[in-house]
């Protein structure tokens, strides 16, 4: 299922977080109970040729297939469409300018200024003909992080921006600008009012919220307050706490 068609049913995401531009670790994370796989071009290592190579197992899945570009490199967002992305998070959009520039790169026109050139992502899904145009407009999703003070006091003009499908709360850097560098704490008791609020404008316009969720146990909470798509920790985290499971389960049995 895509993101957009989860969103529709009133589906809760999880998305795997992938850094590491490794099809196979790709597979592996796409084949667990984890809805989706995010492939983070910001912080993480994978690039334009690693997600080109890096989509086909997530799709294969069944996988709702997300990428994060980098800052300001919309021309990327395009791209990751083109591919076979459903959707596009794109970092530091702070203001409504911000969130024009990222529509435009993932809409087709009336509502953008993306070029035509999906040749992989029609392949692979079977699909020809004007019909596309529409239906990647509605199919595929932009999603505008909120991770600073100024994002956050112009949510409401983000959230009207044509084209704009949703928001994703960065909380960790939202904490850290909230506070003026002074720590990162994203449970902090100005932050979670904030996360609140931005769940509730997002359905009041009837868009998809998400975040990444470092405290997994937040999630019930969250999925409360309207969020419905969750990023759980990338592959090192995954890795660490997998290991000391099994490590701590072997010494145990000493």
């Amino acid at each position: 299922m895509t993101l957009r068609s989860r969103f529709e049913a009133g589906e809760t995401t999880y998305t795997a977080w992938s850094s590491l531009p490794e099809p196979m670790a790709i597979e592996v994370l796409a084949g667990t109970a984890f809805d989706s796989v995010t492939l983070d071009m910001q912080h993480g290592a994978h690039t334009e040729d690693s997600v080109m190579r890096c989509l086909p197992p997530v799709i294969a899945r069944g996988k709702a297939a997300i990428v994060r570009i980098p800052v300001g490199r919309f021309d990327a967002a395009s791209r990751a469409l083109d591919f076979g992305a459903d959707a596009v998070i794109a970092p530091m959009i702070n203001s409504a300018d911000d969130a024009r520039n990222f529509a435009a790169y993932m809409k087709y026109p009336p509502l953008g200024e993306r070029s035509w050139g999906p040749t992989i992502a029609l392949s692979r899904r079977g699909v020809t003909g004007p019909s596309v145009l529409s239906e990647d407009n509605r199919r595929t999703m932009a999603l505008a992080m909120i991770e600073t003070r100024q994002a956050y006091e112009a949510l409401d003009d983000i959230l009207a921006v044509e084209g704009i499908d949703g928001i994703f709360v960065g909380p960790s850097d939202l904490s850290l600008t909230w506070s003026n560098g002074a720590r990162v704490a994203p449970d902090s008791p100005e932050i979670v009012p904030a996360v609140e609020r931005i769940a509730a404008a997002c359905k009041a316009a009837g868009k998809i919220c998400g975040i990444y969720l470092v405290d997994v146990s937040a999630a019930g909470r969250l999925v409360k307050t309207g969020y419905r798509l969750f990023a759980i920790g990338a592959e090192v985290r995954l890795i660490n706490a997998g290991a000391d499971q099994l490590i701590g389960a072997a010494k145990a049995s000493l």
